[in-house]
């Protein structure tokens, strides 16, 4: 089972980047992968990193905000 969401990136992604700042600004612990890592990565991730994968193994494409963030780590959470 994962411990953290994980941050599908690349070294360079402008998009990857702003991703990063936004969950440090939101406190929220995460593993990041660089998809150049692995082919298949590649094939599922290319065009759409960043990309969030919580717990449940669920992805959350950018654009996303802290508000995205939130509920999309927390699906259980009733505000």
């Amino acid at each position: 089972m994962m411990s953290f969401p994980i941050l599908y990136h690349t070294d360079g992604c402008h998009l990857c980047e702003q991703a990063q700042v936004l969950l440090r600004q939101c406190h929220v612990s995460y593993r990041r992968v660089d998809i150049m890592s692995d082919e298949i990565l590649i094939a599922s991730f290319g065009t759409r990193i960043p990309v969030l994968q919580n717990e449940q193994g669920q992805y959350l494409d950018w654009p996303f905000d802290d508000l995205t963030i939130k509920q999309f780590l927390s699906p259980n959470e009733s505000e």
